[in-house]
């Protein structure tokens, strides 16, 4: 276990320095230290209320902070949207996944960046193009689907939870944040999501795991950052922790 180490981005993809955030008088953190390195998972984890979804808002353009910076790729931020977030390069995969479910899975992993083509004064979706380049998205990361035509209501939840991630990596991000991704799914399916996220990761595709599932965070995070009552309380490697220390670190008992 190590304290809260200094600032240093130098081999970090995202970094933040006294990030504080309050709504009126309830405090959520203050003068919060973090960062994910390039290329490895970084899980947060801590008691509600702690501030980690928060943190996570503020780091992805959700909310803005009261104070302090955030370094992404070098530059430094904040975000004002997440739209500014996801042209940097951050892409957030929520408990909901933001799926449509009438549409299908091609239509999905385009959802807002469709591919288009001119015609004179026309502008037409290349549906064509979108089919092709949705099965190379989904072959990169081993993703098994019935059809990239099947609509995704049809979908399991694990199959759905792919989707998402698949989406957000295929736009190039250079960052995925997950929160809480296999929290409503069961045994297989918790087994295969977590398979994709060490894909990403074997790809170089830098995460930030949000979880509560003590287990999962040691078998996938590289660094494990551990916030209680708003501030940031310990950073440890997953590989020199155990599931009694992180529990005893998000209580206040180490």
């Amino acid at each position: 276990m190590s304290a809260v180490p200094p600032f240093s981005a130098s081999d970090a993809i995202i970094a933040c320095q006294g990030l504080s955030k309050h709504f009126g008088g309830v405090r959520a953190f203050t003068d919060v230290a973090f960062q994910a390195r390039r290329g490895e998972v970084t899980a947060v984890i801590g008691d509600n209320g702690a501030g980690k979804s928060t943190l996570i808002r503020c780091l992805v353009g959700v909310h803005v902070p009261d104070g302090g910076s955030i370094v992404f790729d070098g530059h430094e931020h904040p975000f004002s949207n997440p739209d500014g977030a996801r042209k940097a390069g951050i892409e957030t995969v929520h408990q909901n996944l933001a799926l449509i479910d009438e549409l299908t899975v091609a239509q999905n992993l385009f959802l807002n960046r469709e591919i288009v083509r001119r015609i004179g004064p026309f502008t037409l979706l290349d549906r064509k193009a979108m089919r092709t380049q949705a099965r190379a998205m989904l072959s990169r990361l081993s993703i098994n689907v019935p059809s990239i035509n099947q609509r995704v209501r049809r979908l399991s939840g694990g199959q759905r939870q792919a989707i998402s991630i698949c989406r957000a990596v295929g736009s190039g991000a250079k960052l995925v944040v997950m929160d809480e991704p296999t929290a409503a799914l069961g045994v297989q399916e918790t087994a295969n999501v977590e398979a994709l996220i060490r894909r990403l990761r074997e790809q170089s595709v830098s995460v930030i795991l949000v979880s509560h599932n003590f287990d999962q965070v040691r078998r996938l995070s590289d660094q494990i950052w551990v916030m209680r009552a708003g501030r940031m309380a310990a950073t440890v490697r997953a590989s020199e922790t155990s599931g009694n220390e992180l529990v005893a670190l998000v209580t206040g008992a180490a």
